[in-house]
């Protein structure tokens, strides 16, 4: 199947490493031309060398001018967008009794107001493409809340409700707005939170989800073969959604 993403344009944040870097490679391995950002210089250089991007800038999408300066070097070496996929790491962990007041202004600016910037700075250049598509990387917890994490639970469901928003709203520009849901995917913020081969063993699959088979829904989300599908939130989880929808 040719996703129709050759030449296409791409932004993906948070892609030094994980979810963000999987999206990336995907891409480039369709043929897009991928910009990436990380808050790490270092890393984010190293990794545009090794997936071959087209460019990167180090940049923390928790601050508004490192986002506008993003979205300006952006554009300034793709020459447009077509894509915008957003991705963030998470907030820190802890439940609603143990977490500091300051903690939820500090995870709404990384994980919701991040998303607004981004969107509200990539529009308009969306707007000039016939493939318009914007992919929001949230988390099985917008379906089912996660123990111990009160701060992801709360503000990945207010991204997943903005996009459900925009996706009516964009519609008529033809650009698409979805989420990728994923759930105990082999990554270093899932080890944080725990010890893998035990995740592994409660999964209904016996395994963890690898960062590859969430690049390859981004992708997907991404292409010209997607294009009747918007306002929706796919879950990468290997059945361990218990709800019907």
């Amino acid at each position: 199947m040719d996703l129709g993403l050759k030449g296409r344009r791409a932004l993906v944040t948070a892609a030094s490493k994980g979810l963000g870097r999987a999206c990336a490679e995907a891409l480039i391995g369709e043929g897009a031309q991928v910009y990436i950002s990380s808050r790490d210089a270092k890393a984010i250089e190293a990794t545009g060398i090794a997936i071959a991007a087209t460019g990167w800038t180090a940049a923390d999408v928790a601050r508004e001018a490192d986002i506008d300066a993003l979205i300006e070097a952006a554009i300034r070496k793709l020459g447009g967008l077509d894509a915008l996929v957003v991705n963030a790491g998470g907030p820190a962990p802890g439940t609603f009794e143990a977490t500091p007041i300051e903690a939820w202004d500090t995870a709404y600016q990384l994980t919701l107001l991040s998303a607004v910037r981004l969107v509200r700075g990539a529009l308009p250049h969306l707007k000039r493409s016939d493939q318009g598509r914007i992919v929001f990387i949230t988390s099985i917890s917008v379906r089912q809340p996660i123990p111990n994490l009160v701060l992801s639970n709360s503000l990945r469901a207010a991204v997943t409700g903005m996009a459900k928003t925009l996706s009516a709203e964009l519609a008529p520009d033809r650009i698409t707005v979805n989420c990728l849901a994923p759930d105990a995917i082999r990554t270093d913020a899932l080890r944080r939170l725990g010890d893998l081969e035990q995740m592994a063993g409660r999964a209904p699959m016996r395994r963890l989800g690898e960062p590859a088979e969430v690049g390859a829904a981004c992708a997907f989300l991404c292409s010209s073969q997607a294009a009747y599908i918007t306002g929706q939130s796919l879950g990468i989880d290997g059945g361990s959604l218990v709800g019907v929808h």
